[in-house]
């Protein structure tokens, strides 16, 4: 019976997709075309699909009744089978999207290890060209998803509430909504395999986006869909927190995973809009045969970049902010000192919100924009630096003096801290013209981006995973596997991605499936380093899968934390708390003496709130 609503979502899909791919059928019959046309057929159906997995899968019964004056069967059961319904609960909500995005995260990891097999040595040997570059598009295209959505949609979801005082976010269904439009792009991103795949990154520039396979189609569809969900999560981070505080929860008092939080909100409502936008002009130009991007028809095919990067250069902000955050909430609680330079890491946060949309054009600097562009764009591209490293002084500061609780969260804290610097000094060569012109297309990016991204978020979520697998779970994880997990993933990681900066500078191409010979020794030391890394995943999976099965049962609070999270029970009940929390300290409130710092069952720290 748990499964009854993914069948029916799979049914009503079904049925939908039918009734949307006869109306384009009919519709083009109407016009004197052909009746048949794969990717009209495609698109319509599609929309038709969405609407009808949405009200098969539950949101019909939690939502759609309503709109006919009929009574609403809201879900509210307790067992395992909560995780595959249509729940308006924030909790079931965010473990869902992690639990997605982390299996998204494993198989984007198996795409990378086939391209590093590819790499092992120069020439095609296990892919040709087309094959790599699909393989390299969907890797690439499924991973930005992950960094997008994991923290924001996961811990956002899960944590924001209990960590304002909140019962549940403001607008419950339309959060179940924003997550369940999330299983068909994954659907279509596999499917678009089976349809010729798609060959341009993750990027989609045209005039190739618009002429190759129709696969390229189902990734256009994918993104913008997801595009919707990021719009729709935005808006309800946003209204929660400004709206649902607990008394006593000022805007000086918030934990600053909320700050974060709220900034990548801003930019997820805002920004999101422009790149559907110009994903929307490609779907037009391919299936309506628009010319928006064809030069030859009047079309600009630059324009396309434009709006490209002015939403996914600030997305770099909606993937790295909230690992900011996470990162500064696990440094400060396991430091035992108050969160330091709290009131300039706000700023700063804000400020990067309004500068990450006025670099976009860096990404432009060899596409043929305006000279005298140039210099201004660097000069905004190097002034985003400043707030980024009043973070990175935040978490030195922090950690300074402190006493020190090296559990496995607090170690990816520090692997976070010790990875972004080399990200973000590496980024500063792709801020400047001049390096950037030769650098732009070489494995020196792709080496920065895993740093800023991979290096910095990953490590940020794995600390996140850790520090509130007790709250989720209600069960504790094994602190040994957790410590091996960290150790083996930080040295294989630098291993791998040092050694990419020097074959970048040494001319290597990304998004090429073949080097130079003399490339080859290096590409098969990173190669094999990739591989010992990727096995690092696997002790994660067995200690987490395992001790949410059977571990042994946490304690409310065993990190002796101050933020409202920990005050309330290891799951917490459906309403978060029994009596609504009163907040009357600050959530990084150290400087009085603290318990020992072992683990075991005692009093709660209650200074941010009561019960």
């Amino acid at each position: 019976m748990a499964l009854v609503p993914l069948l029916k979502g799979i049914v009503f899909g079904s049925i939908g997709g039918v009734l949307g791919g006869g109306l384009a059928m009919a519709v083009r019959g109407m016009m004197g075309l052909p009746p048949w046309s794969l990717e009209p057929v495609l698109a319509l159906g599609y929309a038709f699909a969405l609407l009808g997995w949405l009200l098969g899968v539950g949101m019909w019964a939690a939502w759609g009744r309503e709109w006919f004056g009929l009574p609403v069967r809201e879900d509210h059961t307790h067992d395992w089978s909560r995780y595959f319904r249509f729940t308006t609960d924030h909790k079931v909500i965010g473990v869902q999207y992690l639990v997605t995005f982390i299996a998204l995260f494993l198989l984007a990891g198996l795409l990378a290890m086939l391209m590093r097999a590819e790499l092992m040595a120069p020439g095609y040997t296990l892919m040709g060209p087309m094959t790599y570059n699909t393989v390299m598009s969907l890797h690439g295209i499924i991973m930005v998803a992950v960094a997008v959505a994991t923290i924001i949609g996961g811990f956002g979801n899960f944590v924001v509430p209990l960590l304002i005082g909140a019962e549940d976010v403001a607008f419950p269904r339309v959060n179940a909504l924003s997550y369940w439009i999330v299983p068909p792009v994954a659907l279509l991103l596999v499917a678009s395999v089976f349809f010729g795949g798609f060959d341009t990154g993750w990027t989609a520039y045209p005039p190739l986006s618009v002429v190759n396979a129709s696969g390229q189609l189902l990734f256009l569809l994918a993104f913008l869909t997801f595009g919707l969900s990021s719009i729709l999560g935005g808006l309800n981070f946003l209204v929660t927190i400004i709206t649902l505080r607990a008394k006593g929860m000022t805007w000086g008092r918030l934990p600053i995973f909320v700050w974060s939080i709220f900034a990548a909100a801003i930019i997820a409502l805002t920004g999101t809009q422009f790149v559907a936008a110009g994903l929307l002009m490609v779907i037009l130009d391919r299936v309506l045969g628009m010319a928006f991007f064809e030069a030859s028809r009047g079309g600009a095919p630059l324009l396309y970049q434009h709006i490209f990067w002015f939403y996914s250069h600030p997305a770099v902000y909606i993937m790295i902010l909230p690992a900011f955050g996470l990162a500064l909430e696990v440094l400060s609680h396991f430091s035992r000192k108050p969160l330091f330079a709290y009131r300039w890491v706000v700023g700063s946060f804000l400020i990067v919100v309004a500068l990450s949309f006025i670099v976009w054009a860096h990404h432009l600097f060899t596409s043929g924009m305006a000279d005298y562009l140039h210099i201004p764009i660097m000069i905004t591209t190097e002034i985003i630096s400043i707030p980024t490293g009043m973070v990175f002084l935040s978490a030195l500061g922090t950690i300074w003096m402190g006493r020190l609780w090296l559990k496995t969260p607090m170690l990816f804290a520090l692997g976070f801290v010790a990875n972004f610097l080399i990200g973000g000094i590496t980024g500063i060569f792709l801020a400047d013209v001049p390096t950037d012109i030769h650098l732009q297309d070489t494995y020196f990016v792709v080496a920065h981006f895993h740093y800023t991204i991979v290096g910095g978020e990953i490590f940020a979520l794995m600390a996140g995973i850790y520090y509130w697998f007790p709250k989720i779970t209600g069960r504790r994880y094994h602190e040994t596997l957790g410590k091996v997990h960290f150790w083996w993933m930080f040295v294989m990681y630098n291993v791998t991605f040092i050694p990419m900066f020097g074959v970048g500078l040494e001319g290597m191409n990304r998004r090429i499936a073949d080097y130079a010979p003399q490339l080859g020794n290096a590409n098969l030391f990173i190669s094999i380093s990739a591989f010992l890394l990727g096995t690092s995943f696997l002790v994660m999976v067995t200690n987490l899968v395992l001790s949410w099965a059977r571990g042994t049962l946490a304690y409310d609070n065993p990190w002796h934390a101050r933020t409202l999270e920990w005050q309330t029970t290891s799951p917490p009940p459906l309403e978060n708390f029994l009596v609504p929390p009163v907040v009357s300290g600050t959530p990084y409130d150290y400087g009085v003496p603290a318990p020992a710092l072992n683990g075991v069952a005692g009093k709660p720290l209650v200074t941010s709130g009561s019960r």
